[in-house]
């Protein structure tokens, strides 16, 4: 019965790696026809403020899915979730709402929650780091 949930495991976590490259390639894609379409629409070579946010928006977005396929990539190395690779992926998430964040629209209170968010995500991907290179000796040695 283990060997069979293991194998299902293997099959799941294989079609997702899959599907998760065809999202990042046919986001790619995507991305670089907006790029090419807003740049030709007139003003021809010229971006608005909302177009460049736009852009920003779904660079980021094609980000977390990499980082995603990352921690899925981990997974199958490790056979455990690496905090460290779910946290990077929360720090872009978050950081992707700022980004295209409207501040003028957006109320205080929801500043200070983004606010705290990133504040708790990066303490926490700091905490890990160092519990990781304290055990292996090294200072923050690899991907930051």
């Amino acid at each position: 019965m283990m060997d069979l949930l293991k194998k299902f495991e293997r099959i799941v976590t294989f079609a997702l790696m899959v599907l998760m490259s065809l999202v990042i390639l046919v986001s790619t894609i995507e991305l670089g026809w907006m790029i090419l379409r807003q740049l030709f629409t007139p003003p021809i070579l010229f971006l608005d403020i909302s177009d460049l946010l736009e852009l920003f928006g779904f660079f980021m977005l094609i980000l977390i899915g990499i980082e995603l396929l990352e921690t899925i990539r981990a997974y199958i190395a490790d056979r455990k979730i690496r905090v460290e690779v779910v946290l990077l992926a929360g720090i872009i998430a978050i950081s992707r709402k700022v980004i295209i964040l409207d501040i003028s629209q957006t109320p205080s209170l929801t500043l200070i929650g983004i606010a705290s968010m990133v504040a708790a995500l990066t303490v926490g991907y700091f905490i890990i780091r160092k519990s990781h290179s304290e055990k292996s000796g090294k200072a923050f040695g690899g991907r930051l």
